[in-house]
């Protein structure tokens, strides 16, 4: 058997050296030099994006997979997840520990390897964006959401294709035009968005109101051309599709204004906060030394996720795509008044045990949730019912990103929305606003500090620990 593996191997790796040949010979004979050039500028582009829609749609079916596990497990058996949730959290941490950067949403991690894709420290990279970080990232966050965890696929999805997009740039031969890094990965990680919300221009946006300051003019078409065909992969695969739907949005009142703007406080206050507590349990974790205190903190966040679910609601479990689907779509408009709170705690015990797992589908159904609940309190018929949840959504989203652009264009493409573009542009803008007045740096911000910080330290440990006692 290893003597087939073996061989396996080498015959992919002469069969690679013999296409890059070829294609060598072919660039070779060409005689517009313009047209070479761009040729190679745009194939790693348009190679990465592809591979990067057919990871996402894989990804997205094996995520929709495990969910519906945990609801058939929860519907015929709830009392196991008293050992399923505890057990798969602590699996899912110890499953991280083989590629420590692949824990958490991966949208930090990006961010940290934007700033060190510089010439002095571009080395660095490969400890946030790798093949293994891939792997791990997957396989963490299906065993994670399986256990009932109160995540989402989005985030690592961009960090898979972060990591794609620079593994292609690693591997371009030596006499190959050189390539930005930087933009590599930025469009990667717009890619990744586009492929897994199917929203091409959340993509776009994303990568220039998150994750550069980068003129958008410098790459701009490597990044048009990476969203498109990532895009368009998903869709060859999964059919044209909204990642929720068409809600119904007819007769909208104009004086509907007054419920959003409290609606827009609550939510930039409520994710801004879920930020901020996520990020002072984990200082608060530093303080447990050793691996037995590690696995029994992720198992006490496993027992109160399944007793959460078991004891409140069904609903605490998983990404809260349902919550969204079933409030804006079916006559089940309403909430109880706890399940806003539910979907508060369950990101932050989620996300609190350092597993990997996204916080972007959390941070839409709690929004949707807490809009649900004021939709009720009000009494407000279904279409405005279903404005105040896309609002809500809008900021919840924008309070945990503080990018209130792409928040508004992500929910106006998952929806078709572009009726009430004005009530979701001055959510997100007010929650903005509050969420400034909370904290001054965003979620992501802070965890991308902390990476940077940890992989300096991996580097350079010595001058760490001196830097850290000064």
């Amino acid at each position: 058997m290893p003597f087939l593996l073996i061989s396996g191997i080498a015959y992919l790796m002469k069969i690679t050296a013999t296409l890059k040949d070829r294609f060598k010979a072919t660039y070779d004979s060409l005689g517009n030099s313009n047209f070479k050039r761009n040729l190679l500028n745009a194939l790693p582009f348009w190679l990465g994006a592809f591979i990067t829609g057919i990871v996402a749609v894989v990804y997205a079916q094996l995520f929709s997979l495990a969910e519906q596990a945990t609801a058939q497990v929860f519907h015929s058996a709830p009392w196991a997840f008293f050992i399923i949730t505890p057990l798969a959290f602590v699996v899912a941490w110890l499953t991280v520990k083989f590629a420590p950067f692949s824990r958490g949403s991966g949208i930090p991690q990006v961010s940290a390897a934007i700033e060190l894709s510089n010439p002095k420290q571009h080395y660095t990279v490969n400890k946030l964006l790798s093949v293994r970080v891939v792997f791990v990232k997957v396989i963490s966050s299906l065993i994670m959401v399986f256990g009932g965890g109160v995540i989402g696929r989005e985030g690592p999805t961009i960090q898979i294709a972060a990591s794609i997009f620079k593994k292609i740039n690693d591997l371009l031969p030596s006499w190959y035009p050189k390539l930005s890094r930087r933009n590599m990965i930025v469009t990667g990680a717009a890619a990744g968005l586009a492929a897994a919300f199917n929203t091409p221009l959340g993509g776009i946006v994303f990568a220039i109101e998150e994750l550069t300051k980068t003129h958008f003019s410098y790459f701009k078409s490597a990044l048009l051309t990476g969203v498109i065909i990532a895009g368009l992969t998903a869709l060859h695969f999964l059919g044209p599709y909204l990642y929720l739907g068409y809600p119904a949005l007819n007769n909208i009142p104009f004086w509907l204004i007054v419920v959003v703007v409290p609606l827009a406080v609550v939510t930039g206050v409520g994710g801004s906060g879920m930020g901020r507590i996520i990020l002072a349990i984990f200082r608060k974790k530093t303080a447990l030394k050793n691996n037995a205190q590690k696995i029994t903190f992720v198992a006490v966040c496993g027992l109160i996720i399944a007793s959460l679910a078991y004891f409140a609601d069904a609903s605490t479990f998983g990404s809260g795509k349902e919550i969204m689907q079933t409030t804006l779509f079916t006559a089940n408009k309403h909430l109880h008044w706890y399940v806003p709170i539910l979907r508060f705690i369950g990101p932050i015990i989620s996300f609190s045990t350092g597993a990997a797992g996204g916080i972007f589908a959390p941070s839409l159904s709690a929004g949707a949730s807490i809009g649900a609940v004021f939709a009720g309190l009000l009494e407000l018929t279904p279409t405005e019912t279903n404005l105040i949840i896309l609002c809500g959504m809008t900021g919840f989203l924008t309070g945990i990103t503080r990018s209130p652009f792409t928040s508004s264009i992500l929910v106006i493409e998952m929806t078709n929305s572009h009726s009430i573009i004005f009530y979701l542009m001055l959510t997100a803008l007010l929650a903005n606003l509050v969420s400034n007045l909370v904290s001054k740096h965003s979620f992501y911000d802070h965890l991308k500090d902390q990476y940077i910080h940890e992989v300096y330290q991996s580097e350079f440990p010595v001058a760490s620990s001196a830097k850290k006692t000064e």
